[in-house]
């Protein structure tokens, strides 16, 4: 294979996405020791959370602005390097307003990252979709080796050292991004930054019809995968009985199905379209939540082999369909870039996850809120009937001709 620059830069960010990713999934395998430590609810565990995900939202639109005055590259260094530092003020953190302090910090640094690293790439490759779904692999590869390793770490050292794991990887990220990624040029240099800050244009963006459209079905999504993120391992301790460490093992899998299946799902969207691709996501979705809230049971009240085996079979199953289904950005961000001009790219783009994602970040409070007043099959329930209300809405598109 003839290896570009290209190459290298799309192997470099994917990289940068798994080293951010891994900071932030490092907290959900060791809540239970958190908690405990701490002395907190499940929902004050899953309000630090979604203040680093509000934070990790907010700075999508500075990010670009930024990039598009200094180049992508330095705010990609600046994601890498603010991933490993905040990292270690969580682990060191002595109480836990420091730690929830941490934690946001970390969601600020993070999210520099993702929209800045997405422009790049469609700047750089035709392909966009297949491209984005590349990148989009550093999550679920993160979610593969981060609660495995965080739950082993914290079963023999604890779990401060466990999440520090992704300051021991920014840095040297930050020298191969470095020495790897050639200084990019600025979009706009000599714009001055409150001009990037006018209302006028952010509406006329932001009120677009599809961009309205697409950006719903965004909020719905990702408030589904941060829930997801922030509680599936509780969520199998808690509600299954299972160990931290299967937990842990399974959050892997789920992770694993993600990764390889949303590669998939970027190549789908580029040829059979970004919304039969975004609704296939949604319907596995619902049917691998189900699986994982009441499949073992239903399956054994169908008198299918022993009971362990049909409880494995059916978490199984559930957790390689949640994991096709949370590879929807592959599908829905090829969706946004369609609707933005190439000079509207980054910092629009950027624009949009802060607006979608401060709205989707509450999942992780929400869910946890849920879950400790009314048990996790209802909080799970009611991520099923977001999904399907992504689904009413793709058929209302298309049967109506709204083309949004």
């Amino acid at each position: 294979m003839n290896w570009r620059y290209r190459d290298t830069v799309l192997t470099l960010c994917t990289v940068a996405l798994f080293v951010t990713m891994v900071g932030r999934l490092a907290i959900s395998p060791v809540v239970p020791d958190i908690a405990t430590e701490f002395e907190v609810s499940n929902a004050l565990i899953g309000l630090a959370l979604t203040g680093m995900w509000v934070a990790y939202a907010l700075t999508q639109f500075p990010s670009g602005v930024l990039a598009d005055r200094y180049g992508e590259r330095l705010v990609i260094l600046a994601s890498v390097g603010g991933t490993g530092l905040t990292g270690l003020v969580i682990a060191v953190a002595p109480t836990f307003g420091v730690f929830v302090l941490g934690t946001i910090l970390l969601g600020a640094v993070a999210g520099l990252h993702y929209s800045v690293a997405t422009a790049l790439l469609t700047r750089i490759y035709d392909d966009i979709g297949t491209a984005i779904g590349l990148h989009n692999a550093g999550a679920p590869i993160a979610g593969l080796v981060t609660p495995i390793a965080v739950a082993q770490i914290a079963a023999v050292y604890g779990w401060r050292p466990a999440v520090a794991v992704a300051a021991v990887l920014a840095l040297p990220l930050f020298v191969l991004i470095m020495r790897g990624i050639r200084p990019t040029e600025p979009r706009r240099p000599d714009q001055p930054m409150r001009e990037r800050l006018e209302l006028a244009p952010i509406l006329e963006l932001l009120s677009r019809p599809a961009i309205v459209f697409t950006g719903v079905i965004a909020i719905i999504s990702d408030f589904t995968w941060q829930a997801i993120a922030s509680f599936l391992p509780t969520f199998f301790v808690q509600y299954h009985g299972y160990s931290r460490t299967l937990a842990g093992t399974l959050f892997a899998a789920y992770f694993v199905a993600q990764g390889v299946l949303q590669i998939g799902v970027g190549v789908l969207a580029d040829r059979i379209g970004r919304d039969v691709t975004t609704a296939i996501c949604m319907v596995t979705g619902i049917v691998g939540l189900a699986l994982l809230v009441v499949g073992p049971e239903v399956v054994a009240g169908l008198g299918f082999g022993s009971e362990s085996a049909v409880e494995f079979g059916a978490i199984g199953a559930g957790i390689v369909l949640l994991g096709l289904s949370m590879g929807w950005s592959a599908a829905v961000f090829p969706r946004f870039m369609d609707h933005l001009s190439a000079a509207e790219q980054s910092s629009g783009f950027g624009l949009i996850r802060t607006v979608y994602m401060v709205v989707a970040a509450s999942g992780s409070v929400v869910v946890g809120l849920l879950a400790d007043l009314f048990g996790w099959a209802v909080s799970f329930g009611f991520l099923i009937a977001l999904l399907a209300v992504v689904c009413v809405l793709l058929v209302a598109n298309e049967a109506f001709g709204l083309e949004y």
